[in-house]
């Protein structure tokens, strides 16, 4: 997490009496994870959040996925994909998975009227349109365009857009970081590193909803579902404290890392998670050697799947995507600037393209809702197209 965080009312001490205005003890929650040996925080709720009236099933439809065979790269066109869900988790689209990440589109168009608690890993959202916020038992998270929105493990949430939103989600089988090159001993982001803890945006806490009735949240673990009803309002939160918490990165506060010479993805590498790598593409001054090829070269990464999600600008090594594209290129299957695409750049000295991307070490598979937006000939896009006479 970018650093430690105090919001609201909470002891002087971890682990001791707590009291209410009307002599009563406040409910102190321990949000932490793996087994208390990582990062963790300290809630203080109004009533005890333990309070369940009622487990009741939830038929969430699995994510079915079938292997990228025959092996190849492939270009997915988000933008057609319908929903009839109007909000932001029922409108997800799963795309693209493995063991370690599953990627979904949504589109929302309403608040969630529930609440969403996933324990089996961390969820990145990224905001490619729209702006509101985020209500979590921390506070409120407000978003806006090309946020990053981290929301670790066991969070619960709903998101409240102000207008349609829509967005990618990366669903982790694990904690979602800070890459180690970035920090220093102590954790700290090292005067290197393309962004600054004072650009991460955490929740601000809101007074205590002090209420009792039947609330919904949904939890999902690695498959397992249901539905909890609780009695007390999950953002009955006085105070916290602590290093784990959900929150927001906006790519403007990204500085890209550049140099005289082309720099490879890890040079834009935002986050880390297990099997998986996270890097982002923002407008950046090109490369300064006089003969330098401003475009990536051809390269084959030959053990890991390349998924890169098209935000806006001109995309100068592609040809034929657009906005809310995704692009798979497969381990195995070169890659590289299209026809015409080098000759293009020579000479040119930024670039105003915004593109996230993911590599995850294990086979990333497609379903169904993949295939039926696939852009089928996008692998003969690297053909050079004979010169008419």
């Amino acid at each position: 997490m970018p650093s430690y965080v105090r919001s609201g009312e909470v002891p002087h001490k971890r682990h001791i009496q707590f009291r209410r205005p009307d002599g009563g003890l406040y409910a102190e929650e321990l949000f932490s994870t793996k087994g208390f040996e990582s990062v963790y925080s300290l809630l203080y709720h109004l009533r005890p959040p333990t309070a369940t009236l009622d487990i009741r099933p939830w038929a969430r439809p699995a994510a079915r996925f079938t292997a990228n065979e025959p092996l190849r790269n492939r270009h997915l066109r988000t933008q057609a994909i319908q929903s009839d869900a109007l909000d932001a988790l029922e409108s997800r689209v799963p795309l693209l998975g493995n063991a370690d990440v599953v990627i979904s589109v949504a589109q929302a168009q309403q608040p969630m009227s529930y609440f969403y608690r996933n324990t089996g890993g961390d969820e990145l959202l990224f905001i490619h349109h729209g702006d509101g916020v985020i209500e979590t038992q921390f506070g409120e998270l407000a978003y806006r365009e090309q946020d990053y929105l981290v929301i670790p493990t066991g969070t619960i949430y709903r998101v409240m857009p102000s207008s349609p939103t829509r967005m990618l989600v990366y669903e982790s089988s694990g904690a979602i970081t800070i890459p180690r090159k970035y920090r220093n001993e102590f954790g700290q982001l090292e005067e290197q590193a393309p962004y600054y803890e004072r650009d991460f945006r955490a929740p601000k806490l809101k007074p205590p909803v002090d209420a009792r009735g039947e609330y919904e949240i949904r939890v999902t673990n690695g498959g397992r579902n249901a539905i909890y009803i609780v009695q007390n309002h999950p953002c009955d939160v006085v105070g916290w404290d602590g290093y784990c918490y959900p929150y927001a990165f906006n790519l403007d506060e990204f500085a890209p890392i550049t140099g005289k010479l082309h720099q490879p993805p890890p040079a834009h590498a935002t986050f880390d998670a297990p099997g998986a790598a996270f890097c982002a593409f923002v407008p950046r001054l090109f490369d300064y050697h006089p003969l330098a090829v401003p475009v990536p070269y051809n390269h084959s990464s030959v053990d890991c799947d390349e998924v890169l999600y098209y935000v806006s600008g001109n995309f100068m090594s592609r040809r034929g995507v657009e906005e809310g594209s995704i692009t798979l290129h497969a381990a195995g299957a070169p890659h590289g600037p299209q026809p015409g695409a080098v000759e293009a750049s020579l000479g040119k000295t930024s670039t105003d393209e915004v593109a996230i991307m993911v590599d995850t070490f294990k086979p990333l598979e497609l379903s169904e809702a993949a295939l039926e937006c696939e852009d089928r000939e996008y692998f003969r896009s690297w053909v050079e197209q004979p010169v008419a006479k």
